[in-house]
C-alpha cells in the first residue's frame, strides 16, 4: 500500500458530455484501492477553466493544486492524433510543480485506445524535467463497454484492465518513492535555488 504517496489526478477534457469523467473515477477508484491519496484536478473546474487563456490567478491556483504532490496521472482521449489543447495549456501552465516527479499516462479513444495522444505527452513531460512511466492504461472504443456504475461490462476485458493497473500503480510508487527520496535529500531544478 502506497498510503504515503499523493498523486494528482488529472482530467484530460474540458468538452460537454465529456467520456474522460467515466475513466478518471475508473482509475481513481483503483489507485485508492492501492493506497495511494488521489486528487483529482479537473480543467474544466470554474477555478482553473481560466486557464485557457492565460489568467494568473488560475495559473497561480494551479500550480497550489500541483504543489506537494509525489506524481501525477495525466488521463487523456485522443483528439486528431493528439492530446486535447486544453490539457496542454494546463500543463504548461506549471513548471517547478512537474520537476523530478513521475507522470503516469491512461489514454482513451478510438482504435488506438489514445495511445497517440499519450506519445504527444512524453517530450512535453521530458522538457519540463518529469518522468512518465513506462507501463501505460489504454482503452480502445471504450464508450460502451462501461456500465452506469463506471465499471467495464465485459469481465475479461476488466480482468485484463484492473492487471494493467496493477503493474502500472506498482510503477507509479516505485518512482514516486524514489524520486521523493531523491528530492529530500537534493532539492531539484528551480527549487534547489
Amino acid at each position: 500500500m502506497h498510503t504515503s504517496l499523493r498523486i494528482g489526478l488529472i482530467q484530460g477534457s474540458i468538452r460537454d458530455g465529456r467520456f474522460n469523467d467515466t475513466i478518471t473515477n475508473w482509475a481513481a477508484k483503483r489507485l485508492r484501492q492501492q493506497g495511494f491519496d488521489v486528487r483529482i484536478i479537473d480543467p474544466r473546474d470554474p477555478a482553473l477553466l481560466p486557464l485557457q487563456v492565460g489568467d494568473p490567478a488560475a495559473e497561480a491556483r494551479l500550480c497550489e493544486a500541483l504543489d506537494g504532490m509525489d506524481g501525477f496521472v495525466v488521463v487523456t482521449p485522443e483528439y486528431n492524433h493528439a492530446a486535447p489543447g486544453p490539457l496542454k495549456s494546463l500543463i504548461d501552465a506549471a513548471k517547478a510543480e512537474w520537476e523530478a516527479r513521475p507522470v503516469g499516462l491512461i489514454s482513451y479513444g478510438g482504435i488506438s485506445g489514445g495511445l497517440r495522444a499519450a506519445e504527444t505527452l512524453r517530450p512535453v513531460f521530458a522538457e519540463l524535467h518529469a518522468m512518465t512511466l513506462r507501463d501505460t492504461v489504454s482503452f480502445a472504443m471504450p464508450f460502451n463497454k462501461f456500465d452506469e456504475n463506471g465499471e467495464l461490462k465485459d469481465p475479461a476485458d476488466a480482468k485484463r484492465a484492473d492487471a494493467a493497473m496493477v503493474t502500472f500503480g506498482n510503477s507509479l510508487a516505485w518512482w514516486a518513492q524514489a524520486l521523493q527520496t531523491a528530492r529530500n535529500e537534493r532539492p531539484y531544478g528551480r527549487r534547489a535555488a
